[in-house]
């Protein structure tokens, strides 16, 4: 007989563990396939322990219902020990061996059954052998199938499984020791005496209730304002309850709440305090209340206040269980406040200022910091010293204050001097309505040469209506009426200062304007930050316009009596400057800067050429003229509106219309027939503007010129609606047609001139619009510079052409000395200009 083959050594080492693992899967497998009647039927069983169900059954339903589960249980424990067979090493063996490729187990059992003693054939045997403990080396445990599926189709166990898990989270497995107590529930527990207890926290906490059954400890700690219910059971007077936690009577038996039975009772914790149950099987706990703090809330960070004086306030609140609202205070501060002027009178009785705070929509309430932002450039109080205080409140209604804080309540500030005469009028009529008198007389003093301080007649207009409205009422001057005059004041004084901005010179002009303004009286970062940048895109706006004047009308730039250049990029770098020397603090010299930008632009002017405008240029003056012509119209409509106010004509207006001199002469029936004639004016206008539509010049598909059309046919509905209005003598309402006419009309010539620059730009012309054609067709910027040139104003390209070039410098040389005489100028200029003589 042949020999068996030895197993390798370290082919048995390594199968140890495996084979064990196997095998404990195997028998996981059985006990599971055996027994998972009996785990399910415990499991059921418990879970309805931990919900006390028991307690619910009478004696003998409890003995039955007993019988019966310990029966089942019997007849689950007898099944699974017949089904269950405990797994033999070979059957682990046999198992991990299937895992394998070739059974490399059962082959290192075998022996060589033929060529034993054939050197070859043993050989070979031992290259098989060899191969086989290899395969072994990779041996893996088998995981357990414990899938019973097939034999519980109708998922009992998860059943079960379920149900001890709800018990875990909402039962209480301390019911299981009451068990002794079967038969003692249902109508034997009514018949009692027995209690049952639970104390509820106020929701807002977000604590659980308590079960005071299943609770053995002596002393509770309780969130402030928990209620306490309490049911008893048996004949009345075995049971008895004393409670000193709701604010009674130390000691004293709680009486049942008014409406409810007696067996029954609930009160709230407002206190420390012992709560006990007399009688069999009765319990006693020592409460102690952990009260609710109160909120608190405080300022954090500077007040930021941005140009339109819209103010952000950064606060933090805290609470231990969140914040449910807050709001903040704002109280005038007499005592700090300048009472001189227009605040000598004693102020009218007006109410704190209440804001509401802002809330995180998500997250969490318990701590948190936001930031209260509002503008109250409008309110009367704006720019006076007050007091404010942020206040927090909780779920139960308590407050938290923080301290007064001191400050000036910010507003927008105004540059315009007219501007803010205005508003500081507006301020003092509503500081107290016994100032209407000297408030009317103060603004019609000021309004006494309009021709020179108003650049807008409805401003004038706007001001003088109010004023004739405020002395007609001065007497008795109703806080309704006190508001409306406040808000046209405002109204006014933002026309004033911001005005009527759509010309691109007018408004490069009042940038500066204001810009100069804001450095003189000291403005904030914020607001130096925001006039730049108007400035930069009020120049950029005016240089543009010069480009699309000066390509389509073939024109070339002039200056009067200046020879300087400058390109673009120059003006450029002169901004970058001027903002620079503002944020180093060095206002004079940014002044300075500022003043001979301004001198600059106002030399340059663009000069009509020999080739005459084209068709762009064309519809661009005819729509000008329109909106002229709607400005002027709408004037009129204004001043028949006042009329109709004020019987008997108004002084000044002779001054203010000086200025206007040119709109509208030479129409029929201006000033003339009424509303009506005004309406036949605004039926032609209409007219006029439906033929500039039909001779508009060539317009592709853009957006800017799509843009056109819908802004022009807005302006063709707003003034029929205008002249239906005239017609039915509502000249407010055609006022306010014929402003939104006039906005349309704007809007539309902005959109004709962005189409012609780009069917200039796909047409190949220059894009820029900064270029000008000289004599030799180079292309040069609106200030006569050659584009790509880097020198400074001044320099030899732009000074020394020509063929009399000294000549030239000493026509500069004596306008110089012209203006250093002129003594009504800046005296920064005038500083400029001698040392420019002293220089030269």
């Amino acid at each position: 007989m042949t020999e068996r083959t030895p197993i390798p050594d370290d082919a048995l080492t390594h199968l140890r563990w495996p084979l064990r693992l196997t095998w404990a899967g195997l028998l996981a497998e059985r006990l599971c396939r055996a027994f998972w009647p009996l785990a399910s039927l415990l499991l059921l069983i418990a879970s309805a322990l931990a919900f006390g169900l028991h307690d619910l059954l009478t004696r003998g339903t409890a003995l039955g219902l007993g019988g019966a589960l310990l029966a089942a249980l019997l007849a689950t424990v007898v099944y699974g020990v017949r089904g269950f067979q405990r797994p033999s090493r070979a059957e682990a063996l046999d198992r991990l061996d299937r895992t394998l490729p070739g059974r490399p187990i059962s082959a290192l059992s075998d022996s060589q059954a033929i060529g034993a003693g054939d050197p070859a054939s043993e050989a070979v045997w031992r290259a098989h052998i060899a191969r086989m403990a290899a395969r072994v080396q990779h041996a893996r445990a088998v995981p357990p199938d414990l899938r019973l599926s097939s034999r519980d189709p109708y998922g009992l166990r998860h059943v079960a499984l379920i149900a001890f898990t709800v018990a875990l989270v909402f039962g209480s497995f301390l019911r299981v020791a009451s068990v002794a107590d079967l038969g003692q529930g249902g109508p034997a527990l009514a018949a009692g005496p027995t209690w049952e207890g639970w104390i509820e926290p106020p929701a807002y906490t977000g604590k659980p209730s308590l079960y005071l059954n299943d609770i053995t400890d002596d002393a509770l700690a309780v969130p402030q304002g928990s209620r306490i219910t309490l049911r008893l059971y048996g004949a009345v007077g075995a049971l008895g309850v004393t409670e000193t936690v709701s604010g009674r009577e130390e000691g004293a038996e709680a009486p049942p709440p008014e409406g409810t039975d007696a067996m029954a009772q609930s009160f709230e914790v407002v206190k420390d305090g012992r709560v006990e149950i007399d009688g069999p099987g009765g319990r006693a706990w020592q409460i102690v209340l952990s009260r609710d703090i109160r909120p608190e809330i405080r300022l954090t960070g500077d007040l930021d206040v941005a140009a339109d004086g819209e103010m952000k306030q950064p606060f933090s609140a805290s609470d231990d269980y969140g914040v449910t609202r807050g709001e903040a205070t704002i109280t005038l501060d007499l005592a700090r406040a300048d009472r001189r002027y227009g605040l000598a009178a004693d102020p009218d009785p007006r109410e704190p200022l209440v804001l509401d705070l802002p809330m995180p929509i998500s997250g969490d309430r318990r701590q948190f910091t936001e930031t209260l932002v509002e503008n109250l450039s409008e309110h009367p109080w704006a720019g006076l010293p007050v007091r404010i205080e942020l206040a927090a409140e909780d779920a139960l209604g308590q407050r938290g204050v923080s301290a007064p804080v001191e400050m000036v309540l910010p507003g927008r500030r105004f540059f315009d001097p007219l501007a803010r005469a205005v508003i500081e009028q507006r301020q003092a009529l509503l500081w107290a309505r016994a100032n209407a008198p000297e408030v009317a007389q103060i603004l019609r003093a000021v309004s006494y040469r309009p021709d020179e301080i108003f650049r807008n007649e409805s401003a004038y207009l706007q001001l003088r209506v109010a004023i004739r409205r405020l002395e007609a009422s001065a007497a008795a001057l109703t806080a309704e009426t006190q508001t409306e005059l406040a808000k046209a004041l405002w109204d006014i004084a933002v026309l004033i200062e911001d005005g009527d901005l759509s010309d691109a010179a007018e408004r490069l002009r009042r940038a500066q304007e204001r810009l100069a303004e804001a450095m003189k009286n000291g403005a904030s970062d914020a607001e130096i930050a925001q006039l730049m940048d108007e400035l930069r895109e009020a120049m950029q706006d005016y240089m543009r316009q010069l480009a699309q004047q000066q390509q389509e009308n073939g024109q070339e730039q002039a200056r009067n009596g200046e020879t300087q250049e400058i390109t673009g990029d120059q003006l450029q770098q002169m901004l970058d400057r001027l903002q620079q020397l503002m944020e180093e603090g060095r206002m004079d010299e940014a002044q300075q800067l500022l003043q001979m930008l301004q001198q600059m632009m106002e030399n340059m002017q663009v000069t009509q050429g020999p080739g005459g405008s084209s068709p762009g240029q064309q519809a661009m003056e005819g729509l000008a003229e329109t909106l002229r012509d709607q400005q002027g119209l709408s004037d009129d409509a204004f001043r028949d509106l006042q009329d109709q106010f004020n019987p008997g004509g108004q002084q000044g207006q002779g001054q203010q219309g000086q200025g206007q001199q040119g709109q509208g002469e030479g129409e029929p029936g201006q000033g003339q027939g009424g509303a009506q004639g005004l309406a036949d004016r605004q039926d032609a206008l209409r007219r006029e503007l439906e033929r500039q539509q039909q001779g508009l010049p060539g317009l592709g598909a853009s957006p800017e010129s799509e843009a056109t059309r819908e802004a022009l046919d807005r302006a063709g509905r707003a003034m029929d609606e205008a002249e239906r209005a005239l017609r039915d003598n509502d000249l407010a309402g055609a006022l306010d047609d014929q402003a939104e006419a006039m906005e349309a009309l704007r809007e539309g010539m902005r959109n004709l001139g962005d189409a012609l620059a780009r069917n200039r730009q796909e047409g190949g012309e220059d894009g820029q619009g900064m270029g000008r054609a000289d004599a030799g067709g180079e292309r040069r910027d609106p200030l006569g510079r050659a584009p790509g040139s880097t020198g400074q104003v001044g320099t030899e390209d732009s000074m020394l052409q020509g063929e009399d070039v000294y000549r030239r410098a000493r026509d500069l040389l004596d306008e110089i000395r012209r203006r250093s005489g002129e003594q009504n100028r800046p005296d920064l200029e005038l500083d400029y200009l001698r040392r420019l003589l002293d220089r030269f």
